[in-house]
């Protein structure tokens, strides 16, 4: 799978490695994944996309499909956090299309902000204060 990840509960926060060629069915594939543990929807999120040598399918309707299925994991009661890591003028582009179709989804109530390096992602993520 092109997309794995793990489950750091001590912090709180779930990590995802991106590698390969990523078509639409390997990130639906992965958001499917996370909306199967209702105990994920209360935790911060790191998506690494730094290793991914392409996005196929990355359409405008896509990444409003994807934002509408990942908003259901939303708790307005417990606001969490989605850093997501590129390192391309693609990705970084991508990742913002999908941070502003999620920001208009009228349930959502995860801040998602996109990052040039895994430093400065898990700094955001472990910083102290309100994440809304």
């Amino acid at each position: 799978m092109p997309i794995t990840f793990e489950v750091d509960s001590a912090r709180k926060t779930v990590f995802a490695q991106a590698t390969g060629v990523l078509t639409k069915e390997d990130i639906f594939a992965y958001q499917n994944a996370l909306q199967t543990s209702t105990e994920l929807m209360y935790f911060n999120e790191c998506v690494d996309l730094s290793a991914a040598a392409d996005v196929t399918d990355a359409t405008d309707e896509n990444m409003m499909e994807l934002a509408g299925l990942a908003v259901q994991l939303d708790d307005p009661a417990q606001p969490t956090r989605l850093a997501i890591v590129v390192n391309s003028d693609l990705h970084y582009g991508l990742a913002r299309m999908y941070e502003a179709y999620r920001s208009m989804q009228p349930k959502s109530v995860r801040q998602v902000s996109v990052f040039r390096s895994r430093e400065e992602a898990l700094r955001w993520l472990e910083a102290e204060g309100p994440v809304c």
